[in-house]
């Protein structure tokens, strides 16, 4: 069970945007013992699933299925190459590119940008659960 702010953090919205969302029916939650509103972990799952799964506006097909939607907040360039920084949710994007790719998707600071993963490896870990374990 996920606490109000717990499920905020890992959706990267505030916790009135996921109070709001539990108020409209678009988001079950229970009471704890001390009262206190919670979302299930299978639920909150299906609730980001479904919101991936929506159809972006002007969206284009493609077979990466990791889109980060976010603000650009740098761009550095030079003659040949770019950075590119997106802040999409709590999540820092870091992005190297040609200069000519910056300059024709007019990547700027405050811009809104999609950043699409597309990775052969993932590494996913859990924070508290494998605390002094290794393992297959």
């Amino acid at each position: 069970m996920f606490r109000i702010g717990e499920a905020a953090e890992l959706l990267g919205v505030s916790t009135d945007t996921v109070r709001r969302w539990v108020d409209a029916g678009r988001l079950a939650a229970t009471r704890d013992a001390q009262g206190h509103r919670v979302l299930d972990g299978v639920d909150l799952a299906a609730f980001v699933r479904a919101a991936a799964a929506a159809p972006e506006e002007h969206a284009e097909l493609s077979s990466a299925r990791n889109r980060l939607r976010g603000i650009v907040t740098a761009v550095v360039k030079d003659t040949v190459m770019a950075q590119v920084d997106i802040q999409a949710g709590p999540f820092r994007v870091v992005s190297l590119m040609s200069r000519e790719a910056v300059d024709d998707l007019g990547l700027e600071v405050g811009a809104i940008a999609v950043a699409v993963i597309k990775s052969t490896t993932v590494v996913v870990e859990r924070p508290s659960a494998a605390k002094g374990r290794t393992g297959t």
